[in-house]
Formats: C-alpha cells, sequence, structure tokens
C-alpha cells in the first residue's frame, strides 16, 4: 500500500515520509513534539515555505534544508511551526498571585523572566502589573524571550489593536499606551516609559547555550511544557531552576503539571510553583 495520505486538492504530495521527517526535524531543532492529528497544519505551514523558497515536494525542500546547517531558512522553518496563542492579562490569576508578591516585597530589584514571550502580550501584562504596584519608574525588569523571531518582532513594536487591549482597564489603556490617530486609529502603542523595563532576545529553551547570566525572582514559562516530552519537560525544568533565585515563583500553563518534578518545584497554588 502507498504511504500516501488521500488529501483532497492539494498543491503538493504529501506522504508519512514527509511529515515524519519534519517531525523528527523540528523535535530536534526545537523540542516540539508533533503527534499525527498535527498533519494538516503542518502540511498547511510547511508548503508555504515550499512556495516561498521555489521547491516542488517536500523531500526537496527538506533535503535543501538539510544541506543549509542553520541559517535563515532553519529559523523560518522553526516559526512556521510555533504556535503562538496569547492576549494580555491570559490566566489572570497569575497576575493576581504577581501583583501580591511584589506588594509584599516593593523595595527589591524585581528581575523576571517571561519565556515565551509571544508576540508580546504576556510581558506587557507582566511590566502593567509590575507598573501598577511600583510605579512605571519602579525596580523591577523583565528578560522576554521566544525561539520565533517573527513574534518577537511584533512584541518589540508594541503596537496592538484597541480590540485585543479589552482586558486592560480604562485606567491603564491610558497609562501605559497612546492610542494611534488617522492612519493609525483603532490602534495603540506601548508607552516608552514602560517598554525600557522589558528586554527581547532569542532563546531556544532546548538548547544548551542560553544566553541568560541572571537569577530571577519570577519565571512565566506557559503554555510551552505541552509542546514537549516527559524528558525534554524534565531538561528544561531544570535549566529554568538552576536560574532562579531561592524560593521563586515558576507561573506555567492551565494544562501543565510537573507532579514528577518534585525535587525542583513545589507545588504553591493553581500553575504556580516555588523553586525547591
Amino acid at each position: 500500500m502507498s504511504d500516501e495520505i488521500a488529501l483532497q486538492n492539494r498543491e503538493f504530495a504529501w506522504t508519512t515520509a514527509d511529515f515524519r521527517r519534519i517531525k523528527d526535524l523540528i523535535y530536534r531543532h526545537a523540542g516540539i513534539s508533533l503527534h499525527d492529528g498535527k498533519q494538516a497544519m503542518v502540511y498547511s505551514r510547511i508548503a508555504r515555505r515550499l512556495r516561498d523558497t521555489g521547491h516542488t515536494s517536500f523531500k526537496d525542500y527538506l533535503d535543501w534544508l538539510e544541506r543549509q546547517g542553520g541559517g535563515d531558512e532553519w529559523q523560518e522553518f522553526v516559526n512556521a511551526l510555533t504556535t503562538n496563542l496569547t492576549s494580555f492579562f491570559r490566566e489572570n490569576h497569575h497576575f493576581i498571585e504577581l501583583s501580591r508578591l511584589v506588594k509584599e516585597n516593593p523595595n527589591q530589584d524585581w528581575k523576571i523572566w517571561c519565556s515565551a514571550a509571544s508576540t508580546g502580550e504576556e510581558p506587557y501584562s507582566i511590566a502593567i502589573t509590575m507598573a501598577d504596584v511600583l510605579g512605571i519608574n519602579g525596580r523591577f525588569q523583565i528578560w522576554a524571550s521566544d525561539i520565533d523571531t517573527k513574534v518577537l518582532s511584533t512584541a518589540s513594536r508594541g503596537i496592538y489593536k484597541l480590540e485585543g487591549l479589552k482586558n486592560l482597564s480604562t485606567a491603564q489603556l491610558q497609562k501605559y499606551f497612546l492610542k494611534g490617530k488617522g492612519a493609525n486609529e483603532g490602534l495603540a502603542r506601548v508607552r516608552p516609559e514602560l517598554q525600557k523595563h522589558i528586554q527581547f532576545f532569542t532563546l531556544n529553551l532546548i538548547e544548551d547555550n542560553w544566553s541568560l547570566r541572571e537569577t530571577f525572582d519570577v519565571v512565566f514559562c506557559r503554555n510551552v511544557m505541552i509542546y514537549f516530552d516527559n524528558p525534554t519537560q524534565r531538561q528544561v525544568l531544570a535549566r529554568i531552576h538552576r536560574l532562579m533565585k531561592p524560593k521563586g515563583t515558576l507561573f506555567v500553563g492551565h494544562a501543565e503539571n510537573f507532579s514528577d518534578a518534585r525535587s525542583l518545584f513545589a507545588l504553591r497554588g493553581k500553575t504556580i510553583y516555588e523553586k525547591v
């Protein structure tokens, strides 16, 4: 029996061998574990790379990609297969808890790492929470990383549709954003005074050469581990653990549970962990 998957109206031939090869490559390069139910998504996203690079089959594209050894197309390949679902103050109980922690220790220099910054809604939500407690010129710094260079570019610009800011209060919108006029009507830009607290940079969580040299009071690593298998999760958690201050706080996604990492983190609340 042919291993070609019967998918109608497809521009390119698509086989289980193509999927398995892409699955292996993204696992090795980004730690992302794809299951068979993701085939349609993978086809759609990588087909765009075939069009953009002028290839006529997945095999030809993947052969060419592997010959590159690295470089821009590898980044495009990874960008294509990462998922970036985010919003301002998503899972708001985390920001309520962050506010409580900061109010208990308002005089320290807060260092926070957002390890999956995506298009910026999460790190800006962190910054707004910090500024609400400490003031916009308060003593806090946020490191915001992601593996996807395109979403980081959006994050660093800090420009959003007003409809995407509905989870902010009127006071927060006025204090931390500049509304666009004329051609920019319906858009808002993060104020520079808030943006100065955030440093955006590219980081692959499964690589050994993390550029971070800080130790953090708080780490946000939300809705990332669900894409990793258990050994990769443990490896990443151990590295995060080493970069956290004693009793530092780790915020994770609603579908993530690290009961197998009790030697590293103890559960302290709903998807909130403390460094052991």
